[in-house]
């Protein structure tokens, strides 16, 4: 079949038109992008393709995808994805090319080398001869580059169509390695046997045969896989996800099997359909859902922490005063090496849990593993008989002698020996540890030898080898652990198990316990024991993360002084270093001019030191003195106005604060650098107050005394410049006036050069002159109609004192005519002095009243102006840009020689701008969102309006009209919208314009830039210019065109709108607004998935990219890139990522997700960033770049302030440390900048199988660490982020995470890493990420376990018989439970957020708004939010049911009902917290101690408070939580939730059914362990009637277990009385009520009659009625909770319909208990205004109060 190819030149472009090399287009002015495009045009002599039309316009590209079948899309859009990546590369060259005009070798080579190494890798892992020919520079082949050329072009051909391969990394290399053969046949003229003509690859001649030949078998077995998996709730075991298919491709079967051409009939295509020993099963691992994957995967860790507590508990056992004591005694010292045991028990039942767990992956084709697991469990149980056996003999021997005696220590001699044969591999292990290079060096090596040696310790994986640090990496962090580790056993052994012994040996040694119930353990307390321990056992297994947060908050804060973090706090400091600040931007952000020969070399490294040490610290005159006739002072000029600008368009400075702030042109001749005046005032009148003390001093000691400070010298002398410049300027030229002016200036410049200017003029008439001069200048700067008249009274008034006062040498008039100094002509002939001399300027001369206002400033400020800026947010950022440029950053290249990068942003259907509905609707309370926004950003919105009020805008009303589009965008760049997201990443196309300007600016250049300069913010230009999103700035004036240019090939910006095209169909407003986003910013693209339907319902799917054409004024497609069907097979956004990252380009790409923002100062520092790629840091060069991040949401409520508190120091302090000194810092958010092509070659920016990456990011640092990438962490740079603001919000946040935490813990990344990496790494990398959710899980069921212990102490009667016998136990237990009540007043939290805060904010602030934080019940919301994390994180681990939560992050004003809260709460908080409860009751009632008020509060404080937080924390921080009226409807409307009889259609929203079934979903993806476990946990509710039948009057103390037989007839009576009631209710309420109210009779008569004959013949009291209710009601909720268990045996049966009934009487009791408290808070007064302080800051507090008083007297206005 023939395939035409038209000619390319009439399509649009994307960034370079590679077309069409004659047009205009900035970039083409780069020869380097000639080169690049000319070196593909190289076909020369290569075999024309057979099955098209060669043209002479087609490159080595054409060629490629004629041959091998690529769609013409992808070949266009990786031309210009090769074209931009060589010629950006040649750009960077050190040395330039000797022809400009080619492409130079140096270039290609090395990104050869670079996008092909893991290929490379993986050939050598499987002993394959790689399939790219090394090429040398001889002459026997004349164009080296070509090959190189054609094979980089082919992988990249490959890749951008390979769709969802892309996720597979190894598969790709599969099949470059097959089709680079063919190449190779082709190039090299192999001739094919079978045809006797040239070589023809199978794919050729056949239209996208590619896509649907190689890529789509491929894809359509994933997709079947992921159709098993029915939607993810199939166990993972069940079907292959994408690491299983890419995992196929890790062994030679790959070969074998599949074949090239692909066979498709090879059983890698046969999916999960039951078809027998066909199906290719699991690859590499296997996820079984199981708690005990926490131990498979970090196994060190367990058996290190169990083998600690066995030897400590026998050592402590002694009871000797230090443990060394202990050891002296031989018999101690034999009993410790019971550990032995111990260790080998885990062996063997680790060696268990792999044949459990991983036997799927045994098949004929692996049947070594099986071999291996099988002999793996032989041996561990072969060690624990040997070293029964050795132990036994020393035993029998030493108790043979009744001593110690020689064969007794000979016996224990050999059994030492025995241990040390088993301890050999971890000693082999330890020496590997302390020398890294070889443990890397023997993984790395693909020796066969080496694979024998270590097949029997780890499986052979393509990744995880070779993860070990450098030696200085390596002791940093091994040093920390071994502190850490010293602290937790030195706190276990001395405070935990110690203590602890003493009360154990007493309750072992109870006798005569008086059990109130059938004894169950015999005599023995053993069980009472053993409830004592566990909390203890509890405790001591989480407790290292409460050492880790300490340590790891003062690791943190000691890198980060290092660091040089938070050195200038606010403006204060700045103001101190401002002087430096100019040499500090050119030192850092602008390109130095070097030799080439001296970068890098020690020299120059050390003269950068010596350089920063002076910039930092102020030495060394020549930074003092950037006078104004330097280029670099009007460079820093520049940008410093730059960013003033910006600050004014983001509307966070004001007019006026922009006059304060900037750095005025250099006009009016003034001799000195111009500070901004927020740096002058107060310093000219404080010079005044100096000349007056010192009158006679002479003119050097004066001056001195002024030059001390920097600020002041420059006021004096800017002010005497402009003052001159401004006499002479108002006065006509060629009258007698101005001459006079301009001899007293020469005077007075005559007399400061002979050093007698004080001796010539009174310095006390320089006060009165001051005041004369700002009377002049007020008249000035606010002209009124007869301002002329006036003017001249002041001129001739400071005449007056000039000539009168100022001089001390009195002279007559004749003497001052004669001098000049006076007017020649005669009073009477031309009116008085001054009176026809004055010319004014006009009142548009902007410049000329812009320096008025300066002048007037400098002349009568007073105040040191510490608040300008008023906004925080400023402040902020103007303090921490100036401090990062303190820091230390690599040099900034210039723009032409920087990296190129991408940034890229996923995004569904979130909001882009606010509509004027959005914004104008008002919620219950009659709060609209702008309304909000406007209290919350008060200042913004004065600054927004007064923007508008310049830019043409006469009435506020016209801000719904002509200005709703600023108005939009203003509310939209303050929540969480595309639109400010897009605003932020287009900074980084400004910034990079303005650098590229400045890079290539001549001196004039310069000049006439800073010169334009400040006329840009308040010309009198046309309205309709001044548009916010294009960046109408200074410096764009002075642009020359090439800066365009530059910024493009740097610089691209990709949203993956996914659904772009279906909202374009629908015409949906969102559509629109991404529209209007393309058209107002020129480096953006936006790539969406666009469905076709191509007949018979049959739809095709396109990867497409889009841009706005400036020049026709439309959209236009650029790429349209055939997918092999629907986008979606895993999780949704990593595979929104993958399809859009083919349209990324550059060296790095960085992810921003949809809630973020930047900072047009921080995008300054991108190059510097980008350079940090090319250093070393420990043994590696950095593959992600992380990156500081400033969470903004911080100051909506309270709860977005803890929130943003926790989540800065996780993102600061933890990322940090995580870095260095762990170095174990992954990739958890979205700033991070990952290295382009090592990730595009290694299965992508995230991972994207369903429901195991649920937390997606996260894999791409798992998968990076695991491939030998390095991640390190940067704060010199910041981007902004926004967080969930309500707690609803943030409780699905956390709930998301929990369970994306739960999923990790059964994947195959985490079992990797918890055995690939070194032992301390792997602490480290267990309680950064999965541990944390574990511990904060153990800490609840530390409570759990504490108040089940008491309850069984208390109940049985043993808690009794101890207290008569000994107290000391509860001392003993009260210091263990200390330690859980600090946790869980959120010391994970508060610690590392004090130290943070600390070092950025200073001591004082930080522990003030710790104080401020506990004020507004933070600890309230951690308490809560642990508990929202242990049960989602405990669920997911049990039964599964992840899944993806869309939080919306809207803002947070409204009231959510008691029903919505109920419906988030009530499983994971509230029902537990009753639990709780109603255990605290019981144990208060029957327990002796509760006796004892003081011990019973100490023993239950913080368990009542974890009881009130999980049940108040959702009210109390609801907006209008206290409310009773709310309250009220809030209850009415949560019983018609409970008794709605919805359909089939109705939503959990409205039916409690439905509801109720939604919250058991994770039962049906539970297997059969998991339904045991829950039954079993759930028995714990019977427990309750057993122990408090025995308590009851009717009892009569009777101890028989008939008596709790009997008290189950309760129970069924219970129920039978509730089913006649229903039953009758149903058959006759309706037609024969009668019957129905006979019935309710008869049995209201029938349980008097019981109860009267229990009163009249047994012991039984009223007391026993409530008391017997604590023990009934657990047991029915205990059997609810099992019968929904068993839902799939009773769904059927009619017990189903009661379950559901019960089930439902539950549910109003349990709203009932929690509504009780709400109800009561809020019928008490004065507690709602009370709520809303602490929900809301003090502004919005008073806005609500105020508004509610407005809208009851007066209409409502629009604004």
């Amino acid at each position: 079949m023939s395939q035409t190819v038209r000619h390319p030149s009439n399509r649009p472009f994307n960034i370079i038109p590679i077309h069409d090399p004659l047009s205009d287009h900035p970039s083409l002015r780069y020869p380097e992008i000639r080169a690049a495009a000319s070196s593909l045009r190289a076909v020369g002599d290569l075999r024309k393709p057979p099955f098209i039309q060669w043209h002479d316009h087609m490159d080595l590209l054409d060629w490629l995808a004629a041959f091998f079948g690529f769609q013409p899309d992808n070949v266009l859009n990786q031309r210009e994805h090769l074209v931009l990546h060589l010629s950006n590369s040649q750009l960077r060259l050190a040395t330039p090319p000797s022809s400009l005009d080619s492409l130079s070798p140096s270039v290609l080579r090395p990104f050869r080398r670079h996008l092909l190494k893991n290929y490379s890798s993986w050939c050598s892992f499987l002993h394959q001869k790689s399939n790219v020919c090394k090429i040398t520079d001889d002459h026997q082949n004349p164009n080296p580059n070509r090959r190189e050329l054609l094979y980089v072009a082919l992988y990249l051909l490959i890749w951008g169509e390979s769709a969802n391969l892309r996720f597979v990394p190894e598969c790709i290399c599969f099949i470059f390695h097959h089709i680079s053969m063919d190449l190779n046949k082709i190039l090299d003229g192999y001739i094919d046997e079978n045809t006797g003509r040239p070589f023809v690859p199978h794919l050729s001649g056949e239209k996208n045969a590619f896509l649907n030949r190689v890529v789509k078998p491929i894809y359509d077995t994933i997709r079947s896989e992921v159709d098993s998996s029915r939607n993810g709730t199939a166990p993972h075991s069940a079907w292959r996800n994408y690491d299983d298919i890419n995992e196929y491709f890790w062994s030679r079967r790959c070969f074998q099997k599949l074949k090239w051409p692909i066979d498709l009939s090879s059983n890698f295509f046969v999916t999960n359909n039951g078809k027998g020993g066909k199906h290719v099963g699991k690859t590499g691992f296997v996820e079984q859902r199981s708690f005990w994957n926490l131990f498979r995967s970090f196994d060190k860790l367990w058996i290190m922490l169990i083998l600690f507590f066995q030897a400590a508990f026998i050592v402590a056992w002694e009871e000797r005063g230090y443990p060394w004591e202990a050891l002296e005694s031989r018999d101690v010292q034999v009993r410790v090496l019971t550990v032995l045991f111990t260790w080998s028990g885990l062996r063997f039942l680790q060696s268990l849990l792999d044949i459990g767990m991983q036997y799927k992956l045994v098949s004929r084709e692996t049947l070594w593993l099986g071999v291996r697991m099988v002999l793996k469990s032989v041996i561990a149980a072969g060690w624990i008989l040997v070293f029964g056996v050795f132990y036994g003999r020393v035993w029998s021997q030493r108790n043979h002698d009744r001593e110690w005696s020689h064969e007794a220590n000979n016996r224990l001699v050999t059994f030492l020996k025995v241990a040390l044969v088993f301890i050999v591999p971890e000693l082999l292990a330890l020496v590997l540890f302390v020398l890294p290079w070889i443990r890397n060096f023997l993984e790395n090596t693909n020796w066969r030898i080496f694979f024998f040696l270590s097949w029997w310790f780890q499986s052979r994986s393509f990744v995880g080898r070779g993860l070990r640090e450098g030696l200085v990496d390596n002791t940093k962090y091994s040093l920390f652990w071994l502190v850490v580790l010293g602290t937790k056993f030195c706190f276990t052994y001395f405070l935990q198990i110690k203590p602890m012994i003493g009360p154990t040996k007493s309750l072992l040694d109870l006798r005569n316990v008086t059990y109130n119930w059938p004894e169950i353990f015999g005599h023995s307390n053993r069980f009472a024991v053993g409830l004592l321990w566990l909390p203890v056992i509890l405790i001591y297994m989480m407790d290292l993360q409460i050492w880790y947060s300490i340590y790891s908050s003062f690791a943190g804060a000691a890198v980060g002084l290092f660091l040089h973090l938070g050195e200038i706090r606010n403006m204060q400091q700045l103001r101190l270093r401002f002087q430096f600040f100019a040499s500090a931007i050119q030192f850092n952000l602008m390109p130095e001019e070097q030799l080439l020969n001296t970068k890098g070399t020690l020299k120059s490294k050390f003269m950068d030191v010596i350089h920063r040490l002076k910039l930092r610290y102020g030495f060394g005159r020549p930074f003092k003195k950037l006078e104004s006739n330097q280029v670099e002072a009007r460079k820093f000029a520049i940008i410093w106005n730059e960013i003033i600008t910006t600050f004014r368009e983001e509307d966070i400075v004001s007019d006026q604060e922009v006059e304060l702030l900037e750095l005025p042109e250099n006009s009016w001749n003034v001799r000195v650098i111009r500070w901004p005046c927020l740096l002058l005032c107060n310093e000219l009148l404080l010079a005044l107050s100096q000349a007056k003390e010192l009158v006679d001093a002479p003119d050097k000691w004066l001056w001195y005394k002024i030059c001390k400070n920097e600020y002041r010298r420059c006021a004096v002398i800017e002010s005497y410049d402009i003052v001159r410049h401004l006499l002479l300027a108002i006065i006509k030229c060629d009258t007698d006036e101005h001459s006079i002016i301009t001899v007293l200036f020469q005077e007075i410049e005559q007399s400061i050069q002979i050093g007698k200017f004080t001796k010539t003029y009174n310095m006390t008439a320089l006060t009165q002159i001051h005041s004369k001069l700002i009377t002049l200048l007020e008249l000035l700067i606010k002209p009124k109609k007869n301002v002329h008249r006036v003017v001249v009274n002041a001129l001739q008034a400071l005449y007056e004192i000039v000539i009168r006062d100022f001089y001390k040498e009195k002279r007559s008039i004749d003497q001052l005519r004669e001098d000049g100094l006076a007017s020649c002509r005669p009073v009477s002939s031309d009116g008085l002095l001054f009176e026809n001399s004055i010319e004014l300027p006009e009142n548009e001369n902007e410049t000329f009243y812009r320096q008025l206002r300066r002048l007037h400033t400098i002349l009568t400020s007073r105040d040191s102006m510490n608040n300008i800026p008023v906004n925080l947010e400023a402040r902020r950022r103007i303090a921490f840009f100036s401090n990062s440029l303190f820091m230390n950053m690599p040099h900034a290249p210039q723009v032409e020689k920087m990296m190129a990068f991408s940034v890229l942003t996923p995004y569904y259907n979130e909001e882009v701008t606010y509509s004027k509905e959005q914004l104008r609707t008002e919620n219950e309370d009659g709060i609209s969102t702008l309304y909000y926004l406007q209290t919350i950003y008060a200042d913004e919105w004065k600054n927004f309006v007064e923007r508008m009020r310049r830019e043409g805008m006469v009435n506020d009303r016209e801000l719904w009209t002509n200005k709703l589009r600023d108005l939009r965008l203003w509310a939209s760049y303050r929540g969480q919208t595309l639109s400010r997201t897009v605003r932020g990443m287009m900074y980084y196309y400004r910034a990079l314009k303005m650098l590229a300007f400045l890079d290539s600016a001549s001196e004039m250049d310069i000049r006439e830039g800073s010169q334009s300069g400040s006329n840009g913010l308040t010309s009198e230009r046309s309205p309709s210019t001044r548009v916010l999103s294009r960046a109408d700035s200074s410096v764009s004036l002075r642009f020359k065109g090439h800066e365009d240019g530059a910024a493009l090939i740097k610089y691209t910006y990709v949203v993956a709108c996914q659904i772009y095209g279906a909202q374009k169909a629908k015409k949906d407003p969102q559509a629109d607004e991404i529209l209007y986003l393309m058209k107002n910013n020129a480096a953006l693209r936006v790539a969406y998935v666009d469905e076709v339907f191509s007949g018979r319902d049959e739809k095709k799917y396109y990867s497409v990219l889009v841009k706005y054409d400036q020049q026709l004024q439309k959209e236009v497609e650029i790429y349209r890139v055939k997918l092999p069907g629907p986008l979606k097979l895993g999780e949704g956004k990593p595979e929104n990522q993958n399809h859009a990252l083919i349209f990324t380009r550059g060296d790095a790409v960085q992810t921003i997700d949809m809630n973020q923002d930047n900072y047009f100062e921080e995008a300054l520092k991108m190059r510097n960033l980008l350079e940090e790629y090319s250093h070393y840091y420990g043994i590696r060069k950095p593959t992600i770049l992380g990156v500081r991040e400033h969470i903004f949401t911080g100051s909506v409520s309270s709860l977005a302030w803890f929130m943003s508190a926790q989540e800065t120091s996780f993102v600061t302090l933890g990322q940090r440390v995580l870095a260095n000194p762990l170095k174990i810092r992954m990739h958890y958010g979205h700033p991070d900048v990952f290295d382009r092509f090592w990730f595009l070659t290694r299965g992508g920016l995230s991972k994207a199988s369903r429901v195991i990456n649920i937390s997606e990011d996260i894999f791409a640092g798992f998968n990076c660490t695991l491939r030998g990438g390095n991640v390190t962490h940067h704060e010199y740079i910041q981007v902004g982020k926004g967080r969930d603001v309500g707690l609803n919000q943030i409780s699905m946040f956390e709930a998301k995470v929990s369970s994306g935490n739960g999923e990790q813990i059964l994947s195959r990344d985490v079992y990797r890493l918890g055995h690939r990496l070194d032992f301390f790494r792997m602490l480290s990398f267990f309680y950064t990420t999965v541990g944390f959710f574990f511990n904060t899980q153990m800490v609840i069921l530390t409570v759990y376990m504490f108040l089940w212990g008491r309850l069984y102490l208390a109940l049985s009667g043993v808690e009794a018989s101890a207290m008569a016998a000994d107290a000391t136990n509860n001392n003993a237990l009260g210091a263990i439970l200390n330690q859980q009540f600090i946790i869980q007043l959120g010391i994970f939290t508060a610690l590392p957020m004090i130290v943070e805060n600390s070092l950025e904010h200073g001591f004082l602030g930080a522990t003030w708004d710790f104080i401020m934080m506990q004020l507004q019940l933070s600890s309230v919301f951690y308490t809560f939010s642990m508990g929202t994390r242990a049960h989602y994180f405990g669920r997911t681990i049990l039964h599964g049911g992840a899944k993806y939560r869309a939080t919306g992050r809207g803002f947070v004003v409204q009231h959510k009902s008691f029903a919505e809260n109920y419906r988030l709460y009530a499983r994971s908080h509230f029902v537990k917290a009753i639990e709780l409860g109603v255990i605290l009751i019981v144990y208060a009632s029957y327990s002796p101690v509760a006796t004892g008020t003081f011990v019973y509060i100490a023993l239950t404080i913080s368990s009542w408070l974890l009881v009130m937080s999980w049940i108040m924390a959702p009210f109390v921080f609801n907006p209008s939580g206290f409310d009773w009226l709310k309250t009220v409807y809030d209850f009415d409307d949560f019983m018609d939730w409970i008794w709605f009889r919805g359909g089939v259609f109705a939503k959990a929203e409205q039916s409690w059914e439905k509801w109720w079934y939604e919250e058991q979903d994770h039962l049906r993806t539970t297997g059969i362990w998991g339904m045991v476990l829950e039954i079993i946990l759930n028995l714990r509710f019977f427990f309750f009637q057993y122990g408090i039948v025995y308590q009851l009057d009717i009892a009569a103390g009777s101890r028989s277990i008939a008596v709790y037989l009997l008290s189950w007839i309760y129970m069924v009576v219970a129920v039978g009385i509730y089913v006649i009631i229903a039953y009758t209710q149903e058959k006759y309420s309706a037609k024969a009520h009668i019957y129905y109210r006979m019935v309710q009779f008869l049995l209201i008569i029938l349980s008097i009659l019981v109860i009267i004959v229990l009163l009249q013949f047994t012991k039984f009291t009223f007391v026993d009625f409530f008391t017997s209710l604590l023990a009934f009601i657990p047991t029915g909720w205990g059997l609810i909770l099992i019968a929904q268990v068993l839902r799939p045996v009773l769904q059927n049966t009619i017990i189903w319909e009661i379950v559901i009934s019960v089930a439902r009487l539950y549910d109003i009791l349990f709203g009932v208990i929690v509504m009780a408290p709400v109800a009561l808070l809020s019928w008490m007064p004065g507690l709602q205004s009370m709520q809303t302080r602490i929900l809301f800051n003090e502004a919005f507090s008073r806005g609500l109060k105020i508004f509610q008083i407005v809208t009851g007297k007066k209409s409502k206005v629009d604004l």
